[in-house]
């Protein structure tokens, strides 16, 4: 796995959010939703640059957290900016810190559990679906690392697995499988926190919403036989077409990560291939037949555009290549691992 781009976007504080093509862009800052991604692919990479980096992140989130159990999300060189914060990077800390307290390295264990353990009243008023799938995934990693509040950890996975189905009961209907009006980013974190719920659990709801929502998905996005995204240039609105641009690697990730559940759940073999095929979206296997993975620089360009791709390499592109080769690497070697993770 190349990390040549990862270093050069880390400085000592944090990784840095956009960069200018292939430069890094301090002015643009550093964002808690960055850093949680680099978490998790510093914690894959299982050796000595790998912890030095998870620390760098981990002591980001933690510079990041307030009294009251919530991260800021956005700091600039001076200073943070607590009105840009968002309930999705509330989501994606709280589940990397899930992972990272269970890190074999002290120091980034010592730093998650705390802010997993203060965190949890804020996280039980998410109310946003993207927002409270993250929630409920790390949730689900958390039960058995409390050994006091499992059961109350538990309840609380239930009742945001019940909010979930709630929205998508009311939502759904005439040709639409969905939990919102509209198809944004990150669409594949519902269903895969729902399936993931249904693997610890088994519950049977859990399952039947997820596997409705994400075929109705799949069937969309999938049905040239390449990842189509759901462009960001209006996103998908309930009775109009989908657009076509610009496509991001986030949503590759998100829904590489939501096949490889899928079947762990499912068992269906079709959400394996699907899986593989999401990852060759990186590789040039989409609209514009132009791979996301840059191999001189080892960074990812930020989007497919109408033009072609953007040749800007930002830490969100960067990060969801990363930890998408991850995880295919994972797969690959096995199977029937837990994949509770999110992109």
């Amino acid at each position: 796995m190349d990390y040549r781009y990862l270093e050069k976007m880390t400085d000592r504080t944090a990784i840095i959010q956009f960069a200018v093509q292939d430069q890094p862009d301090r002015k643009s800052g550093y964002t808690v939703d960055d850093n949680a991604r680099a978490l998790l692919v510093a914690l894959k990479m299982e050796d000595e640059k790998g912890e030095e980096l998870a620390k760098i992140y981990i002591r980001f989130l933690k510079d990041s957290f307030l009294p009251e159990g919530r991260w800021r999300n956005l700091r600039s060189e001076e200073r943070w900016h607590a009105n840009l914060d968002s309930e999705d990077c509330q989501g994606r800390a709280f589940l990397a810190c899930s992972i990272a307290a269970a890190s074999d390295h002290e120091e980034i264990r010592g730093l998650a559990f705390p802010m997993l353990e203060k965190a949890l009243p804020a996280v039980s008023r998410l109310q946003f679906p993207r927002a409270k799938a993250y929630a409920l995934l790390g949730l689900i990693n958390s039960i058995s690392l409390f050994s006091r509040k499992g059961e109350q950890l538990a309840d609380m996975a239930g009742e945001l697995c019940e909010n979930l189905i709630y929205l998508y009961n009311r939502c759904k209907g005439r040709g639409w499988y969905w939990f919102e009006d509209t198809i944004t980013y990150c669409n594949g974190i519902i269903p895969q926190a729902l399936f993931a719920y249904y693997c610890y659990c088994s519950d049977r709801r859990a399952y039947l919403t997820a596997r409705e929502s994400f075929s109705f998905l799949c069937d969309h996005l999938f049905a040239k036989g390449y990842l189509n995204i759901v462009g960001n240039r209006g996103w998908w609105r309930r009775g109009e077409k989908i657009p076509k641009f610009d496509q991001q690697p986030v949503d590759a990730c998100s829904m590489l990560l939501a096949c490889q559940e899928a079947y762990l759940a499912t068992g269906d073999k079709a959400y394996r291939d699907l899986a593989q095929l999401a990852y060759q979206w990186y590789l040039g296997k989409n609209i514009n037949k132009l791979p996301l993975y840059n191999k001189e620089t080892g960074g990812c360009y930020d989007a497919l555009t109408p033009e072609g791709v953007n040749l800007n390499q930002g830490a969100e592109a960067l990060l969801s290549w990363l930890y998408s080769s991850h995880m295919m690497k994972e797969w690959q070697g096995s199977e029937t691992a837990q994949v509770s993770t999110g992109g």
